[in-house]
């Protein structure tokens, strides 16, 4: 492994996407509750439950390429898939953005940039 910073980058990024994919499938109720709450004035308020299964799937697809981008660090060096990984959690945090910007919870959507900067990084790195 030549560059120890992908390698933690993806181990955060599989962190994130594996914990909150597990809190939206275990606790699907409770988010879709909140979340139909959050986003009752816009013009995603009756597309929620799609909208969070959506998510649900880019975050574990995100979080699964992140993993098997440490393996493949770890065992051969290569990066296709920790790359695949980055691009995959840039296109989930995209999509959380754009939610949260609609819902005007701009401190929210603030948050998520925090997430996105190193998911950039990694794509750069990785590329």
């Amino acid at each position: 492994m030549n560059n120890p910073a992908s390698f933690l980058i993806l181990l955060f990024l599989a962190i994130t996407f594996l914990q909150s994919g597990y809190d939206k499938l275990f606790y699907w109720n409770d988010n879709l509750g909140w979340l139909k709450g959050h986003f009752s004035k816009t013009i995603l308020k009756n597309m929620v439950p799609l909208a969070l299964a959506k998510i649900l799937v880019l975050e574990l697809i995100s979080g699964i390429l992140a993993i098997a981008g440490m393996v493949q660090l770890l065992y051969n060096g290569e990066r296709e898939y920790g790359f695949y990984a980055g691009v995959m959690s840039c296109v989930t945090l995209i999509f959380l953005l754009f939610g949260q910007r609609l819902a005007k919870d701009y401190d929210g959507a603030r948050t998520i940039v925090i997430y996105f900067v190193p998911a950039v990084l990694v794509v750069y790195w990785l590329n």
